[in-house]
């Protein structure tokens, strides 16, 4: 590049380069440093960066005038004098390295209150609604019907917070003979849709930040996108063939199966001596109602007794009729009675629990609504402060080369394969721990920080199934003999269930629309933050409640009114598609929904009357409290773009502008310094 200096004459490249007089200074939150365009002098402070040393004599005017290479190698490089360590500084960075070491207990503290209060909220669910589980479960030939039984597995999980004590239930029915594993097929899968609820639970605790809330609530709902498809794509392939099933039971009967020891449980030894000064529970209860056994309804779930010694004692009962005796039948005659010798098993309760309810006197009811918002609110804590630790920890640097660990593929290619390490690693968690709950539900807020992508979440969720139910084998192989071979039919099933999933929904890229569908679930939260709420009744309580009745009026009325809803559901879908992609090819009246009303189109209108009676709810209170200042925008002398976005922020002040602001981080550019041929910055 030539120019044309003050005289007139047309110089060689940058020939007046005068940057010498002209330092720039950027100022930041911690220091001010100087970059001086010219010579250095070893006076100044040492934040004083020779960036340009001699930029007149480097550059010539002609080609004749260039340096040669003697002279270049002879001629100095720029000098960088860096600022100098003091003792503050020193002592400063020691202090945030030991404030940091200390917040790793920290964090593993909180991380094992976290898995406790989740612990203490499943037995507060079982407390408040495990009997009529129970007696949800008691009518066998409601759950004959497929349709009844995914509602009833979906509703029983929701009500015990814990899909072990329903498959456990499943379990009794199924080796008692009352019910057959072809009809508890759609109950487990009733049950891994029910499961999915409580990291779903976890991700409304983030619901304070907007781009947390995002996240947190696409990564916990993507569990339930994959179960719930995979169940319509599945569940009329059972009831048709019978696959499952089928599967199930000849994999049982090609193998020799004995009744052997439980598999340790690593989260419960650690868990259980701080929960079971809490609360415990005796779960066969629950099962007892379901079996029809009506004395357990007097029973509670509370347990009172940890510790009883049994005795066998031999009585002679009174025979009802007269007998041929034997000494086989160890009977007698005395006079005109017959009486027989029996071995009668006496329990005597020798020592109490010790938790805070034995003694109580509190119905199940109570205990568990205490529970439940005591758990809740631990629960909270516990989450908030755990991700303002990881927030604390996970920045900066630490942040990024822990994010690109995690969120990296392999390189091509073998980028394929992360997806799989990150199932394998998920599996191997869950197996650890036990509990797929807690692993998915302790991933949440690492999604909601960011340290953890949607894509990888989903590997790492579908692994977490699978591990799941390798644990549900184990825990199969060790029950008594007479209830093996149902409940390794029962584990299996589980198992088939969620590999025949993964085969639907992840192999093939564009087959991943449980990603695309909670990526839409966490936008519209994000934009709706009440839309959590709703979500979470419709899906989990009113359409199971809805469906599950309309299976109890029998198939003519399931039909009657599901055909034309899916029909409907699946003509909105094929539209909304060729909207987004090929509008041309549909009337002009469809190529947009705003011919309809718009409350059958949009969630404004719902949004703002949920706005407006909060306010109705939260404002009389504070209208009358003193220190409260209530300004009314003036919007006379604005124009009408202007007045017509101020009355949508005062519809929504709090929900209205998520795209308003950016989250990329401001990049400052400094113009000047390509003047010069020197080292970027």
């Amino acid at each position: 590049m030539s120019l044309i200096n003050h005289r007139g004459n047309k110089s060689g490249p940058l020939k007046d380069c005068n940057m010498s007089s002209r330092p720039i200074r950027i100022t930041s939150a911690e220091q001010t440093i100087t970059f001086n365009a010219g010579g250095h002098d070893p006076r100044k402070s040492s934040t004083v960066l020779d960036l340009v040393s001699g930029c007149r004599d480097q550059i010539s005017n002609t080609d004749a005038d260039r340096p040669s290479s003697k002279s270049w190698e002879a001629r100095q490089l720029p000098i960088v004098h860096l600022p100098t360590k003091t003792s503050e500084d020193r002592r400063g960075k020691m202090s945030s390295l030991f404030i940091n070491l200390l917040r790793i207990p920290l964090l593993l503290l909180l991380l094992y209150g976290f898995v406790c209060s989740l612990d203490i909220l499943s037995s507060a669910f079982q407390l408040a609604g495990g009997k009529v589980a129970g007696d949800i479960f008691q009518d066998n030939a409601i759950l004959s019907n497929p349709v009844a039984g995914l509602m009833v597995g979906i509703l029983v999980t929701v009500l015990v917070q814990s899909s072990s004590t329903s498959t456990s239930i499943i379990v009794s029915l199924v080796s008692s003979g009352l019910l057959e594993v072809k009809s508890a097929v759609p109950i487990i899968m009733g049950s891994n849709i029910g499961t999915s609820v409580t990291n779903t639970i976890v991700a409304l605790m983030q619901a304070g930040e907007r781009n947390e809330f995002k996240r947190a609530f696409a990564g916990a709902t993507i569990h339930d996108c994959f179960n719930w498809l995979s169940v319509l794509v599945l569940l009329p392939v059972e009831v048709a063939s019978g696959l499952v099933s089928y599967l199930a039971r000849v994999t049982v009967s090609s193998f020799q199966l004995h009744s052997g020891e439980e598999a340790p449980e690593l989260l419960k030894k650690l868990t259980e001596p701080f929960t079971k000064l809490i609360i415990q529970l005796d779960k066969s209860v629950i099962t007892g109602i379901a079996l029809g056994d009506e004395s357990m309804r007097n029973h509670s779930l509370v347990k009172v007794w940890c510790k009883y010694s049994s005795f066998v004692s031999s009585v002679n009962v009174t025979a009802a009729a007269a007998q041929n005796c034997s000494t086989e039948l160890h009977c007698g005659k005395d006079s005109d009675l017959t009486w027989i010798t029996q071995n009668i098993s006496l329990q005597i309760n020798t020592e109490k629990c010790r938790h805070l309810f034995v003694d109580s006197g509190l119905s199940d009811l109570v205990v568990g609504l205490i529970l439940l918002a005591s758990s809740l609110m631990v629960l909270c804590t516990c989450l908030l402060l755990i991700v303002k630790v990881l927030n604390s920890l996970l920045k900066g640097q630490v942040a990024k080369v822990i994010e690109e660990v995690i969120n990296t593929d392999f390189p091509y290619p073998l980028g394929w394969l992360s997806g799989y390490l990150a199932m394998l690693m998920g599996a191997g968690m869950t197996f650890i721990i036990q509990s797929s709950s807690v692993f998915t539900s302790a991933m949440t807020p690492l999604i909601g920080i960011g340290v953890i992508s949607l894509n990888r979440a989903y590997p790492l969720t579908l692994g977490s199934n699978i591990g799941t139910t390798t644990t549900a084998i184990l825990a199969a192989l060790a029950s008594p003999r007479e209830k093996l071979p149902a409940a390794c039919q029962i584990a299996l099933c589980h198992f088939y269930f969620n590999i025949f999933g993964i085969l639907l929904w992840y192999p093939v890229p564009f087959t991943r629309l449980p990603i695309r569908m909670a990526s839409a679930l966490g936008e519209r939260t994000a934009k709706y933050r009440w839309f959590a709420v709703l979500y979470l009744l419709v899906c989990f309580l009113l359409l199971p409640c809805l469906v599950f009745g309309f299976s109890l009026a029998g198939w003519q009325a399931m039909v009657g009114v599901g055909a034309p809803f899916a029909a409907l559901t699946i003509f909105v879908l094929l539209v909304n598609l060729m909207q987004s992609h090929s509008p041309t090819h549909l009337p002009k009246t469809l190529r947009s929904w705003d011919f309809l009303p718009q409350w059958m189109h949009s969630l404004k209108p719902l949004d703002k009357l949920i706005t407006k009676t909060t306010v109705l709810c939260c404002s009389p209170a504070r209208l009358n409290d003193p220190d409260v200042l209530v300004v009314t925008p003036d919007t006379t002398n604005i124009n009408p773009e202007s007045k017509k976005q101020t009355e949508q922020w005062y519809d929504n002040p709090a929900l209205s502008l998520p795209e308003e602001i950016s989250s990329e981080p401001r990049v400052f550019r400094l113009k000047g310094l390509e003047r010069c041929n020197s080292t970027p910055l």
